[in-house]
């Protein structure tokens, strides 16, 4: 057991760059533990700098040596970044599945380069319920690029436009799922589309649909999720009507071919959010999600510590019985706060 470090310390120590004091405070973060909110509390201050850059796409599209050509691109420009990479969770630990990120092993021994693996652990969306505080602390620690690699769930993968500033959603020919931007809703939330192993056949037709797609959307209103009702925020700006033309590109992530035009158009998104003042308008709903999450996530703790677990067993129970509806059932759960 490590011993424990005191937080202003521990903020001192992550705020100077130091690589443990920072893989130490994400551990507390992850575990929820009071130690984590108060890091975060105390850091907050010196995040707002780091643009967040969120991959999503299908499994076997080849995000994660899209992320490794990214990484090195912008670590030649000299830029420093970290990956968020979020797995399926170990059945068996609870831990991430993919747990080292070997696929990512050419960046290990970079200073300049910070890799987590995060278990989604049950999390809905493609993220880990952590993600976005796990950021304020790469954010905080001084990485100008944060990028955050999903888990490939498929339609609740439109969950990281709540996440990220931009949104790279990865497709790959000969998969059958040419449609599957429709079908998941990502035709909405990608900011830049990349079609990845581009060297296969069935490219073209890939390519063709979703340009298709792209182009029957033309002038439909764009649509950053937000689906929580706890807090009224004013609706961010349409990026479409705003004047941001959603681009395909071609990457063989595994050759580098094509890499440094995706970091190029991801460059000139963020320009374009700072110009367009869209940024302020995603950043608003960006920290309006993480609010919510965190109310939501002390509700639930609350109710848990208000509840006996025996109460609760007897009416789940009862409704299994359907001799209690489960709305009567969530009532009486919820009056335990009152």
């Amino acid at each position: 057991m490590p011993k424990a470090i005191p937080t202003p310390e521990l903020i001192s120590r992550l705020l100077a760059g130091d690589r443990l004091a920072l893989s130490r405070a994400i551990s507390l973060v992850e575990d929820r533990t009071a130690e984590g909110r108060e890091l975060l509390s105390g850091l907050f201050a010196h995040t707002g700098q780091a643009h967040l850059i969120g991959i999503t796409g299908a499994p076997g599209t080849g995000k994660s040596t899209l992320v490794t050509g990214l990484v090195q691109s912008y670590r030649a420009a000299g830029q420093r970044v970290a990956v968020l990479a979020v797995d399926p969770t170990s059945p068996f630990t609870g831990g991430a599945l993919l747990g080292d990120r070997v696929r990512m092993s050419r960046l290990s021994g970079d200073p300049g380069v910070f890799i987590r693996s995060m278990a989604t652990r049950g999390n809905l969306g493609g993220l880990a319920a952590a993600t976005a505080d796990v950021a304020h602390l790469l954010d905080a620690a001084g990485y100008e690029r944060i990028l955050i690699e999903t888990v490939g769930v498929g339609q609740a993968e439109v969950e990281i436009a709540a996440t990220a500033h931009t949104t790279v959603v990865v497709e790959a020919p000969g998969l059958g799922d040419e449609v599957q931007a429709i079908k998941a809703g990502v035709l909405e939330i990608a900011d830049i589309f990349v079609v990845n192993k581009a060297d296969r056949p069935g490219v073209e037709r890939t390519v063709g649909a979703l340009e298709l797609m792209l182009h029957m959307a033309e002038g439909a209103p764009r649509q950053l999720l937000h689906h929580g009702q706890l807090l009224d925020v004013a609706a961010p700006a349409q990026s479409q009507a705003a004047g941001w033309q959603v681009r395909v590109f071609r990457t063989v992530a595994a050759s580098g071919a094509g890499i440094p035009e995706v970091v190029a158009e991801i460059e000139r998104h963020a320009a374009w959010l700072d110009a367009s003042g869209e940024r302020g308008s995603r950043e608003a709903l960006r920290l309006t999600h993480a609010v919510e999450q965190i109310v939501q996530a002390e509700l639930l703790r609350r109710l848990r510590a208000a509840l006996p677990a025996h109460r609760l067993s007897a009416l789940m129970a009862e409704v299994a019985a359907r001799s209690l509806d489960p709305y009567t059932a969530a009532q009486q759960i919820l009056s335990g706060l009152a």
